[in-house]
């Protein structure tokens, strides 16, 4: 399994929207950790709202809801609200963490399987 991050991962000199636009392309589950600033961002367009778009077509989509409530992101994004996720007020990021990595591991079982 390998991660990737548009802040790590896109190289200096690089188009920052196509690789981003490869990113998702090549992605199998997307995490969005949901923030009082992401939302922010979301509402005023640009960058973060285009990647929302693209993670909203996936069929794997987990936000993360951080600071902020379901209640909110709703208002900003019913869409990505009506998602099943985690929230940070009912469980540790420790726990979180463990629970997306045995989902994910799950997740890429299954398509070896199905590939198979």
């Amino acid at each position: 399994m390998s991660v990737w991050f548009s802040e790590k991962d896109i190289v200096l000199g690089q188009p920052f929207l196509r690789e981003i636009d490869k990113g998702l392309a090549k992605s199998r589950t997307g995490l969005v950790l949901v923030t009082p600033a992401l939302l922010k961002r979301v509402e005023g367009g640009g960058v973060s709202d285009k990647e929302l778009s693209g993670l909203l077509a996936r069929d794997l989509l987990i936000p993360v809801v951080h600071g902020t409530t379901y209640e909110t992101l709703r208002t900003v994004s019913p869409l990505l609200g009506s998602r099943n996720g985690l929230d940070t007020a009912e469980d540790p990021m420790e726990v979180i963490a463990t629970k997306i990595a045995e989902m994910v591991t799950v997740e890429g079982d299954v398509r070896r399987t199905d590939a198979d």
